[in-house]
């Protein structure tokens, strides 16, 4: 360590000095779109069904960076599931790193209940790291807690 006080400042001053722009420009330049994740809204209308195996499809809407994406969903669930509901459900898709990653494979933990109205949940993951966490009121008689696999094709609407 630098024993005299002036030269310690001096040393200190052209540290800053240099050290300022850097971390100016880490700051004010954005992220470009490939390297940052986005988090996006999702919508989907479906019909599902099922005794102890359940199934599932429908089609829905991904809002992402501003612009809107038609998509459709399939599903199998395996759990405590009984009845038949219509449903909407509403949320939030994070890990995007750009639109292509949201199709996919995502499997699921949900349940909900329904007698003549209810409400549905669901949290998702696919394999490319986006998570989707759902939650909307549902019509129909149902009681259901399971594991499902749901299929997501991006540019397909029922």
């Amino acid at each position: 360590m630098v024993q005299n006080p002036e030269r310690r400042t001096q040393i200190l001053r052209r540290l800053l000095c240099r050290l300022t722009p850097v971390v100016l420009i880490a700051l004010l330049v954005p992220t470009p779109p490939s390297f940052a994740q986005a988090s996006a809204q999702v919508r989907i209308k479906i019909i599902k069904g099922g005794l102890l195996v359940g199934g599932g499809a429908g089609s829905g809407v991904l809002t992402y960076r501003g612009r809107h994406y038609p998509f459709r969903v399939t599903g199998v669930s395996l759990g405590f599931t009984a009845g038949v509901t219509v449903g909407r459900l509403e949320g939030w898709a994070s890990g995007l790193q750009q639109v292509s990653d949201f199709s996919g494979t995502y499997s699921s933990v949900g349940g909900g209940i329904a007698l003549i109205g209810g409400i549905n949940g669901a949290q998702l993951r696919n394999d490319r790291g986006v998570t989707m966490v759902l939650q909307g009121p549902k019509a129909g008689l149902e009681f259901a807690a399971n594991l499902g696999t749901i299929r997501v094709s991006l540019g397909e609407r029922e």
